[in-house]
């Protein structure tokens, strides 16, 4: 067997690359060569490889598995329904998935929220008792708080939580139970105005609250933190996952007057290197309650004030760690039964909805086989068709378009048989044709004629295949010749016809006529010499032989060389034009009516003298009346054509003749016959 070398660019590609990629995963197995050089040359070779395998494994994929109608059918439908299907899915997945974790943010933000507003709350309390003493006592600077323990220590190590308290600037000392509080949080400039949120203090997050009440002439300012703790975060990730600050990106945005950046050199952030925050992680991520009861992680941006600066700091991230389950269980906390209705309405519709297109996708299937075999059967007639067997007809069982299709192919295939026999013969005809053609061409003059006196030249070109126009040429002794030149009523093949009657005619009645029949002797010439009695003659042989309607118009001429002269008779033929050395044309319009139509016509004859160069111009209807969006082409056209040329040969006037009137009808179907006949004095 013969290897036929691969062709196309993808091809060519895939088999020069192979081949190398084959001998270096040779050389990698057989532990030949260096192993890195081996890989880099394997993932070198494989990228493009890859692309042009997959290029050629798809083509393959649609020229063989594709080409049935069937499966194209079959992998549209999954396009047209399994792709959205597949993309709605997907989409509520992604939406699932962040609302899940929207929802998870927002709670552990709620829970953020709710434990700031407890430090905040007792903060105003401290505050507020504070106020109460000063404005009864305002020199004192030690303060009994007794409300301490009941809001501090039910919720939260007492030993973690740290307060402090000033009046107009200066310190003042707490004391719980005998127990003095010694704050150990430095008030930076910028807390001259209530402040509660999370703050950066030293790398470590922590709940602050700062609050401020006017007593008369004093100031006071409370302020209270709690760091943020792995056991805070624990009790805020219940019934939720597992919940985690942590350092993202660090962002400052310094909410102030922008124009404060102009008044003096940026804070000093040496101590307060936001890079190095601990992280604080709490709770516990339990197993998942079902399969696709998958993790779902989120995180949210929280805005954090740096202590240090008072710049507001994005960079530190809530990332919350939870499962569907859980949410779930939070979303529906208070309405167990709820949830449960909602879950089994979802998981219904699910289910409902996989039957519906799963009965779509098999309804669909089996409409595209009632398709595919109709296309089918017409495939097969097709072939059939085209090996030649028109009598094949499809077997319809069916009423739709389809079966509507396969009715038209049978009658297509009908008539297609029956264009067929008309087609052989319309060739048999055509051949005939041609035949006739030949024929009639055999009856137009043979050859060059030519006297020593007398240049002729004639052409003939048919609108059809055949010819109703008719030019002769009979030349009598050395110095004589008759000229006759007609045009047929009507084109095709009934003009043919005629013509040739009227060309045999013209021969029999060179002979003469008597009595007796045709006798030549000398009477031949004197009865060609008179174009006036045989057009009587033609005109009563034509009205006996033919049809009413038909007749033929006719100019006969006989030329003798040594007068010089011209003697004819025009049969309603259009007059002859003669092109004189000085320019003068006349025209040759002695005569009568046209030959045939009615009986007992009489004709006229005239002679007219031919100098040396002068031209006589013998032409039918279909010269000079095709048409354009000019006009006709025309008489005075036709003369210009050969003034212009007469120094030519008549043969080459006569081409050119031929041309212009090509180029005048241009793309249309010519009008008529054309017959043009020269002939030039010498």
């Amino acid at each position: 067997m013969r290897l036929n070398p691969p062709t196309g660019f993808v091809a060519r590609g895939t088999f020069w690359l192979g081949i190398p990629f084959v001998l270096l995963v040779l050389l990698r197995v057989l532990h030949l060569g260096g192993q890195d050089g081996t890989d880099a040359l394997l993932i070198l070779l494989g990228m493009p490889l890859s692309i042009f395998v997959v290029i050629l494994l798809w083509r393959w994929i649609f020229r063989r598995v594709l080409w049935r109608v069937r499966n194209r059918l079959i992998v549209t439908y999954l396009l047209m329904g399994l792709a959205p299907v597949t993309l709605f899915v997907t989409l509520a997945v992604i939406a699932a998935y962040i609302f899940s974790g929207q929802f998870a943010t927002y709670a552990a933000n709620s829970e953020l929220n709710t434990k700031l507003d407890r430090v905040v709350g007792w903060n105003r309390g401290f505050v507020t008792h504070v106020g109460i003493v000063i404005a009864h006592l305002p020199r004192e600077r030690l303060i009994e708080l007794p409300e301490y323990q009941d809001a501090v220590g039910g919720e939260i190590d007492p030993q973690s939580f740290d307060l402090g308290a000033d009046v107009d600037g200066e310190p003042i000392d707490m004391v719980v139970n005998g127990r003095h509080l010694h704050s150990t949080v430095s008030m930076p400039g910028w807390a001259s105005e209530d402040f509660h949120g999370l703050a950066i203090d030293h790398g470590k997050l922590y709940f602050r609250a700062v609050d401020h009440q006017k007593i008369g002439d004093h100031l006071i300012a409370v302020h209270s933190s709690l760091p943020v703790t792995s056991p805070i975060l624990k009790k805020m990730a219940a019934n939720l996952g597992r919940v985690r600050l942590m350092q993202g990106f660090d962002i400052h945005d310094d909410d102030h007057d922008p124009s404060s950046e102009k008044k003096g050199p940026p804070p000093d952030r040496r101590n307060h290197d936001h890079d190095d925050v601990e992280a604080v992680a709490g709770g516990m991520l339990p197993a998942p309650a079902h399969f696709y009861d998958r993790t779902v992680q989120f995180g949210s941006p929280l805005m954090v004030k740096d202590w240090a600066t008072g710049h507001n700091v994005t960079g530190i991230i809530l990332d919350v760690e939870s499962r569907p389950s859980l949410l779930y269980q939070r979303l529906f906390a208070n309405s167990v039964q709820v949830a449960t209705i909602v879950r089994d309405v979802l998981i219904t519709i699910a289910v409902l909805f996989s039957v519906l297109e799963l009965t779509a996708f098999i309804m669909a299937i089996g409409l595209s086989r009632t398709i595919t075999q109709s296309i089918s059967d017409l495939y097969g007639a097709t072939r059939a068709i085209d090996a030649g067997k028109l009598e094949h007809r499809i077997v319809v069982t069916r009423r739709d378009q389809l079966a509507a299709l396969s009715t038209s192919f049978n009658t297509m295939a009908k008539s297609l048989a029956h264009l067929l026999e008309q087609q052989r013969e319309k060739e048999r005809l055509q051949t005939e044709l041609a035949i006739a053609q030949e024929v009639q061409n055999s009856l137009l003059p043979q050859g060059q004629i030519r006297l020593p006196m007398l240049e002729v030249h004639g052409v003939s070109k048919p609108a059809r295949s055949v010819s109703g126009d008719y030019y002769d040429f009979l030349l009598t002794g050395s110095s004589q010749l008759f000229l006759a030149l007609g045009d047929i009523s009507g084109k095709g093949i009934s003009a043919a016809l005629l013509m040739a009657s009227l060309h045999s005619a013209v021969r029999a009645y060179r002979f003469g006529e008597s009595s007796q029949g045709p006798t030549l002797l000398d009477g031949e010439a004197n009865f060609l010499a008179s174009p006036a009695r045989m057009l009587e003659r033609l005109n009563r042989h034509l009205y006996t032989s033919t049809q009413p309607e038909k007749y033929a118009t006719l100019f006969l001429a006989h030329y003798d060389g040594q007068e010089s002269s011209l003697t004819y008779s025009t049969g309603g033929q259009l007059p002859p034009l003669v092109l004189c050395t000085n320019g003068e044309v006349k025209r040759l319009d002695c005569g009568g009516s046209v030959v045939g139509l009615l009986p007992g016509m009489e004709y006229e004859q005239a002679t007219v003298k031919l100098a040396s160069g002068d031209i006589v111009i013998i032409y039918s209807d279909g010269v000079t009346e095709p048409e354009n969006e000019f006009g006709d082409f025309g008489e005075d056209r036709l003369v210009d054509l050969v003034r212009r040329n007469r120094g030519q040969s008549l043969e080459n006037i006569s081409n050119t003749i031929m041309q212009s009137l090509k180029t005048w009808i241009g793309d249309q179907e010519q009008p008529d016959d054309i017959t043009l006949v020269l002939a030039r004095q010498l």
